[in-house]
């Protein structure tokens, strides 16, 4: 039963929807795991009573809190700005299946078959047209070396259509709106023994970011990370509706909280500071609409800010209180719905990491105008 915690004086208020002591995460931050008619998002738990697939998805509906586990997988779901929800399962002694589940309508299907023992890296990133489905794989520890794998669920077929020794952590993202470009996260100068173990994710070099077009897989560098800007945070996403990255950078140099952290980018284009000096950003995530975007504040409570990416405008919705720990869902990854309404977080302020969400009054979002 969710647990209604407070009203904050901006009008906004704070519920904690999970109560139980099951493992939960809500999932990440790039886009809102929301239907398109922003009834539901979805949440993930980690089951120990199930064999094999044991991270389940839960769909949750906003404000009356109703919860139902929609399937069980095996981590790194992805989504669509449709409200199109995929992730991977395995039926033993047989295969991996990629499932498609609309979260507007409940219907569920299974979409291509992949190797029992197949293993991807990071989140699966799917085209807005749903032809292609992306995602990062190991080809080798010794020599280092890893690939974009991609999906044709058209013709069927699976090739890698770009390889790179640094894109170990590939976070790879289709842009939403016309689906001709993958973002790539660049890790440049990590290590690993030639047993797979991770000894550095990034080297002195910093970290970028480049675009590989679909389906040829030709690479577009982007004018970020030294020695363009400081070594990129690790979290960026697309603006919908144009070729254009938002991103935060290192908090250093000419990028200190007191002159702002977040940036955008595209192909050609230099590096543009986004109006939101006063904070230390981290996790990104952007609006369907492609104007409004939500971070947090890597410092403190973790103050968690919406802004208007063409007027610079912010404001602050609420405080996550989460303990900024190794584990992802010890961090705030807050997301606004499609109908910007409701801001979706994690928090561990009661210890165990518990999925919350705070109401937007529509007052807060005109105001950033």
């Amino acid at each position: 039963m969710a647990i209604h915690l407070a009203e904050r004086s901006n009008g906004v208020n704070l519920y904690q929807v999970t109560t139980d002591k099951l493992e939960k995460s809500n999932i990440y931050c790039e886009l809102p795991y929301c239907s398109a008619d922003s009834r539901v998002f979805v949440y993930q738990q980690q089951n120990p009573n199930n064999d094999i697939n044991r991270t389940e998805y839960v769909t949750c509906e906003f404000g009356t809190w109703k919860t139902e586990v929609i399937g069980c997988g095996l981590g790194g779901p992805g989504i669509t700005h449709k409200g199109i929800f995929f992730y991977r399962r395995v039926v033993p002694n047989k295969c991996q299946e990629l499932v498609r589940y609309d979260l507007n309508t409940g219907e569920e299907k299974v979409i291509f078959e992949l190797p029992e023992d197949f293993q991807s890296r990071g989140l699966g990133t799917m085209s807005p047209n749903e032809r292609y489905y992306a995602y990062g794989v190991t080809i080798s520890y010794d020599p280092k070396m890893f690939g974009i794998e991609l999906i044709d669920l058209e013709k069927g077929t699976r090739d890698i259509i770009n390889t790179d020794p640094d894109i170990c952590n590939p976070h790879t993202q289709f842009e939403p709106t016309h689906g001709e470009y993958i973002m790539v996260q660049h890790n440049r100068g990590c290590e690993f023994k030639p047993d797979g173990t991770r000894t550095k994710l990034v080297g002195d070099e910093g970290a970028t970011e480049y675009l590989i077009h679909v389906p040829d897989g030709e690479v577009t560098r982007l004018q970020v990370g030294p020695p363009h800007t400081p070594g990129i945070t690790g979290h960026e996403a697309w603006i919908a509706g144009t070729h254009e990255i938002l991103m935060s950078v290192r908090a250093v140099d000419d990028y200190l909280p007191e002159k702002g952290n977040l940036i955008k980018v595209g192909p050609n284009k230099a590096p543009e500071r986004v109006g939101a000096p006063g904070y230390r950003f981290n996790h990104v995530g952007t609006s369907p609409c492609g104007k409004y975007y939500f971070c947090d504040d890597w410092r403190g409570a973790s103050k968690l800010i919406v802004g208007n990416i063409q007027t610079g405008k912010t404001a602050e919705i609420c405080e996550a209180h989460t303990s900024m720990g190794q584990s992802q869902n010890t961090h705030g990854h807050p997301y606004l719905s499609p109908d910007l309404k409701w801001l979706v977080f994690n928090s561990d302020r009661t210890v165990r990491p518990q999925i919350h969400v705070a109401s937007v009054p529509e007052a807060l979002i005109e105001s950033l105008s």
